[in-house]
């Protein structure tokens, strides 16, 4: 059985803002090695800061269902979301540059973070708790600085990682070069492939904490970046193996009040609560503010051109909103848009949660899931050769949750068939998810003129597969830290 564990503030608090007897405040985000840690409390408390900056706000977490989050940021690159001001639009167009500060920010904000979990996992290993205790809060640090690595070199390609000796000396002014390329490679999977050897399996693990399964997953997304397909699939055999998933009956119900936390499919999600520990926004996001019962500020929409991809009867397509009547009596649709339909429907990807006391919802952050294992699965086998029936038969399993009939080999015999297949499957299974989509798109080559095709953009080229550093982290690197290529 799941347990729920709640991040609260009061975790944060001990972590960030205790104080000493003269009420001079500590900064335990600096990690005091006098201080931490000499018991499992301490242990834990420093565990529960390298999830802090993994969650849902709008200030510091860098998984916000807001503008200032990945997802968001990422799916409106694609044609899953489709912005027409700010830094959605700026998405949308591919024209962000390196004074676009909503897409610097990732790296400038939370690229210190993983400079923190590295000094964490150095103090916990120098601990007096028991060896038990160390193993096991080292797995989910080193997973926390697994994903956070991921993330940012996703977004922006290899990143600057400071070593221990550096981290140690804080008063001798080193600047860093980014990693090479393999070489970030090497240390995310290292610190993927060490997580998963000592975290709990998904069957023993609280709910919203990581486990085996999770730090697969994550390197099942690594791999699948690199192309390294037989390590996809041995990761996703690795994953079914564990007999703790399978796939839920209603597709919808995942995104219910407590739909996540009685999935059979989810392997992580983050808990949010009203309070802002973990803040999920999205119906204040993406809802009008004419929509009954319980509006929102319709800060973007989905397109009319990944709607039409859907087929007629995909139970996906209904959590998109295509036609509503509004608190002014007006019933707007695609024929009568308005200007909150003209580019597409509403991506209401959660409950509506119409009885929410906030502007946000309890609806937990679902971040990754079990049809990501089979269709990744399904992805590596027809790369590794050609498509066969074994990996037809994973893509029609999620197919037949979703009310589709089967997909026939024979259709999509070429792996250049089987590919585009599979991409309008993740499409449709993970949109407004963890953003990971875009990275689909690059995957297969088709990020650019997928711009190109949806928003007749001007701006987007091959360059823009990454995102721009800031003109300050150029700066700061004195010359050893090099922005990516099309960018000044």
């Amino acid at each position: 059985m799941k347990k729920y564990i709640s991040f609260t503030l009061l975790t944060a608090m001990v972590w960030l803002c205790s104080c000493t007897k003269d009420l001079v405040p500590i900064d335990y985000s600096e990690i005091n090695p006098n201080i931490f840690p000499k018991s499992a409390s301490d242990l834990e408390a420093m565990v529960n800061a390298c999830y802090y900056p993994l969650r849902g706000a709008w200030g510091d977490g860098i998984f916000s269902t807001s503008e200032r989050g990945v997802m968001f940021l990422s799916d409106a690159t694609t044609e899953i979301l489709h912005g027409k001001y700010g830094d959605q639009n700026i998405a949308s167009l591919h024209n962000f540059q390196s004074y676009s500060t909503g897409f610097t920010r990732y790296y400038d904000d939370f690229y210190n973070k993983i400079s923190r979990m590295t000094m964490t996992i150095d103090l916990i290993s120098q601990s007096t708790v028991s060896e038990d205790l160390k193993k096991k809060a080292i797995a989910e640090v080193r997973c926390a600085r697994g994903l956070l690595a991921y993330t940012l070199f996703d977004l922006y390609g290899p990143i600057v990682i400071a070593p221990l000796e550096v981290l140690n000396n804080p008063l001798k002014e080193e600047p860093l070069a980014r990693m090479e390329y393999n070489e970030m490679v090497s240390f995310i999977e290292a610190d993927l492939e060490a997580a998963a050897a000592d975290l709990p399996l998904p069957q023993n693990a609280e709910y919203g904490r990581f486990n085996k399964a999770l730090a697969k997953m994550i390197d099942i997304r690594l791999n699948l970046h690199e192309k390294k397909w037989d390590k996809v699939k041995e990761l996703c055999d690795d994953i079914i193996a564990y007999n703790a998933y399978s796939l839920d009956a209603d597709y919808a119900a995942i995104w219910d009040i407590e739909g996540a936390k009685s999935s059979k499919e989810v392997i992580w999600a983050i808990p949010c609560d009203y309070t802002g520990t973990s803040e999920n926004q999205w119906q204040l996001m993406v809802l009008p503010s004419n929509y009954t019962p319980k509006g929102g500020w319709g800060t973007i929409s989905s397109t009319w051109w990944f709607y039409d991809r859907f087929e007629p009867d995909d139970k996906r397509k209904k959590m998109l909103i295509a036609e509503y009547t509004g608190s002014d009596g007006i019933t707007y649709n695609r024929a009568n848009p308005g200007n909150i339909l003209d580019w597409g429907p509403i991506p209401l990807k959660i409950s509506e949660d119409a009885d929410r006391t906030t502007s946000l919802t309890t609806v937990d952050i679902v971040m990754y899931r079990y049809p990501d294992v089979l269709l990744s699965k399904a992805e590596a086998i027809a790369n590794t050769g050609s498509p066969t029936e074994e990996a037809m038969e994973l893509v029609n399993t999620v197919r037949r949750r979703a009310g589709l009939e089967d997909k026939k080999l024979a259709d999509y015999a070429s792996p250049e068939a089987f590919n585009d297949l599979i991409l309008l499957e993740r499409s449709h299974e993970f949109w407004c998810e963890n953003g990971q989509y875009r990275a689909d798109l690059i995957r297969h080559g088709k990020f650019v003129s997928r711009c190109q095709e949806v928003t007749q953009s001007t701006y987007t080229n091959a360059d823009k597969v990454l995102f721009p550093f800031s003109l300050q982290a150029v700066s700061e690197g004195k010359g050893k830290f090099i922005q990516n290529p099309g960018y000044q």
